[in-house]
């Protein structure tokens, strides 16, 4: 009597593969935009060190109380002190901001280190002709990113979170999986997670947008053009104070996307951002009884 064997369980492999994950275009204006923002930063610091302070509304002077400010002042020892003022608050800055030491070792009435500056020593004409050209180039780029993502659902279908990835529950799930640095394996690995989705959009529709606008309204060529940009952000001293913060907020995404590819894997990342394409590990099944029998055979 023929005994019919009974079916083996399917065993599990795990593989490594490469998936497609960033277009060409995603590429190429990630990197320039990485390129722009590294020497508008520094250059942006110059332009700020030639009156660190910041005000509301239409204009702004030595005579006026800003928001915040940044300088230095004489301690009752006579040693230069540098100090952080917002609002009525100031904070003791010495070695930091304010009052920072040079490269001969004596102390300097200089609002930003030398080291946070494009060029590291004052000039404010070159600081603004870095920091312009560069403005420029990153108007372009991002303009044809616009028109790119609008074009082929790159926005839609990529950084626009679904009503699912928006539910409490959701995002609840995905910060827990943050905080115990857990990432997204396999192929959840293909697409952006809710925190990342949100992170992105805020900085590609809300932070770039809102730093060219302000940086275009600081301008007084800028304004006989388009005026309504200068009531748009409450006056060239609100959009001035307004474009700091955008700056800063980008900062601080940038830092937080840094140590995100750094904990995720940076070689992987990296190459993913070059090359267009993500290693990833993927479960496959194989009938083990079938396997077993190739090998077996004569």
């Amino acid at each position: 009597m023929t005994r019919i064997a009974e079916p083996q369980p399917l065993a599990e492999t795990r593989a490594k593969v490469f998936v497609r994950r960033h277009a060409l275009v995603t590429r190429i204006t990630h990197w320039i935009n990485a390129v722009c923002i590294l020497i508008l930063l520094p250059s942006g610091l110059q332009i700020l060190m030639a009156h660190p302070a910041f005000y509301w509304g239409q204009y702004g002077s030595d005579r006026d109380r800003p928001a915040l400010e940044i300088g230095a002042e004489e301690a009752d020892n006579g040693a230069l002190k540098g100090f952080l003022r917002v609002g009525g608050t100031t904070v003791d800055t010495t070695g930091y901001l304010g009052a920072v030491k040079g490269a001969d070792g004596e102390w300097r009435d200089r609002a930003l280190p030398s080291w946070a500056t494009l060029p590291s020593y004052r000039s404010l004409a070159l600081g603004r002709r870095w920091h312009f050209f560069f403005a420029w180039l990153f108007v372009a780029n991002l303009g044809f990113y616009y028109l790119f993502s609008f074009a082929t659902g790159h926005l839609r279908h990529d950084l626009l979170p679904t009503r699912r990835q928006l539910s409490p529950r959701a995002l609840l799930e995905d910060i827990t999986h943050h905080l115990k640095l857990q990432f997204p394996q396999g192929e959840a690995a293909r697409h952006y997670n809710p925190l990342q989705k949100l992170a992105y959009l805020g900085v590609v529709a809300l932070l770039l947008p809102t730093s060219i606008l302000t940086g275009l309204t600081m301008s007084p060529g800028m304004d006989a053009i388009l005026p309504w940009l200068v009531d748009l952000f409450g006056g060239r001293q609100s959009a001035r104070t307004i474009h700091f913060i955008a700056a800063s907020l980008i900062v601080l995404f940038l830092l937080v996307h840094l140590v995100m590819v750094v904990l995720a894997g940076p070689i992987n990342e990296i190459r993913s951002m070059i090359t267009g394409k993500l290693k990833i590990t993927v479960e496959e099944s194989r009938d083990a009884s079938s396997q077993q029998d190739r090998h077996s055979a004569p």
